[in-house]
């Protein structure tokens, strides 16, 4: 299973740096000029979800229970919001570069019934 890295920009259609599995995707003949998009930061270890340690359930956990983020939590998020700031910078230079193509991502994209995605053309 190949998982593709997907980026909005979120300025544009709302769409965060997030990884998708491809069968979910669909191709267009579209190119975004991504020279100057530092990419380095992102591997496996920034989409991984960090695992809370289980707690012993009992009626007084429940009622004393912190529902806030922990401060590793809070500084993981900080560094995705930064990072995708930066990303969304400069992917945002080179979509201005290229007329419409702001418009063409932030149109939002839906089929009808009885449209294939693989017999249409982008």
């Amino acid at each position: 299973v190949y998982k593709r890295q997907v980026s909005g920009p979120f300025k544009i259609n709302g769409v965060p740096l997030k990884r998708v599995n491809q069968s979910y995707v669909i191709p267009t003949s579209t190119d975004v000029d991504i020279t100057g998009v530092d990419v380095s930061k992102i591997d496996d270890s920034y989409f991984a979800k960090l695992r809370a340690p289980a707690a012993k359930k009992s009626e007084s956990a429940f009622f004393t229970a912190q529902t806030g983020k922990s401060e590793e939590e809070q500084k993981r998020l900080a560094d995705k919001k930064k990072t995708q700031s930066q990303v969304d910078a400069a992917l945002l230079n080179n979509i201005k570069k290229v007329e419409l193509l702001k418009n063409y991502l932030s149109a939002r994209f839906t089929l009808k019934h009885g449209q294939r995605p693989h017999e249409l053309i982008f």
